[in-house]
Parts: C-alpha cells; sequence; structure tokens
C-alpha cells in the first residue's frame, strides 16, 4: 500500500523532482503508518489482499457477464408485448460470513438489471425481482458461491 501512495503522490504532482520524491516518501510513511495505528491495516491483510487479485478478476468478469445477461433479458421482457411482469419480493439465507462479502453480494444484486437488494437484516437478503424468472435460486445461487470464492471459501488458487 505504501508503494501505491508513493506512486499515487507522483501521478498528482505530474512530475518528478528529488524533492516532489523525498515528501512523496515522508507523505505516504504517514499515511501507511495513520492506516496501521488507526484502520486495522497490515502488511498481512495487505498480502491476502495480493493473493486474492486473481479471483477478484475472475469475479469481476462474471459480474459484468451477468449484468449483459440481465439486461437482454429486462430488454425482452420490456418489448415483448405477450409477456407480463411479475414483480415479487424474495428472502433468501445468505451462507456469507463477512460484512464486505455480503456489501459485495447486495451490491452485485442491485448492479444485476432486474434485481434490487431492499435490505439485509444479519444473514438474510430481501430482494425486489421484476419478473419470477429473476427470483434468486436460493439452492444453487451462483453469484453468492463466487463471493464466498473471493472472500476465501474455497481455495481455487
Amino acid at each position: 500500500m505504501f508503494v501505491v501512495l508513493f506512486c499515487f503522490w507522483l501521478l498528482l504532482n505530474g512530475k518528478v523532482t528529488l524533492e516532489i520524491a523525498l515528501v512523496g516518501l515522508v507523505v505516504s510513511a504517514a499515511v501507511y503508518a495513520f492506516m496501521v495505528a488507526f484502520m486495522g491495516y497490515s502488511p498481512r491483510k495487505e498480502w491476502q489482499l495480493v493473493k486474492r487479485t486473481g479471483r477478484i478478476f475472475r469475479y469481476g468478469a462474471y459480474l459484468i457477464k451477468e449484468v449483459f445477461l440481465s439486461s437482454v433479458a429486462v430488454i425482452r421482457l420490456i418489448w415483448s408485448p405477450k409477456l407480463e411482469t411479475e414483480p415479487r419480493l424474495t428472502t433468501f439465507h445468505t451462507k456469507l460470513k463477512t460484512d464486505a462479502g455480503k456489501t459485495v453480494l447486495a451490491n452485485s444484486i442491485t448492479l444485476t438489471p432486474g434485481t434490487m437488494t431492499v435490505d439485509i437484516h444479519e444473514d438474510r437478503f430481501l430482494i425486489h425481482c421484476l419478473d419470477a424468472s429473476f427470483d434468486v435460486d436460493q439452492e444453487n445461487f451462483e453469484m453468492e458461491s463466487r463471493v464466498a470464492e473471493v472472500e476465501g471459501g474455497k481455495d481455487h488458487e
């Protein structure tokens, strides 16, 4: 993270001189020390994030694919005069344990057209679906299992 902060400092300054680099090193070290002392940040957490990078990119690609497929389904539903929407509210219990994983899942559901996360209470999600066909398959919810993989629930790397 220290390297990222220092590179960001150099990027914001627009040029590299000895003075800018030295001040950037001091400022980056101070911000990094603040993060370690007061925000619970540690080099160990940083290394865990680096190890998950591949899984994060795979999840991002999966999410983009799901958003595209859901967009097509919503367009088909809207443009088809024969199909009628059946909006519904549905609940499901997640197996995810961390708040970060639950937040990523909730945001991913909301990003996917035709669905919206309405409420989260502990491990229960309340989801609004534009149509019954968008309802979450509670037994085999792929998005949840992929978030669990990023979280570290499965060792695929």
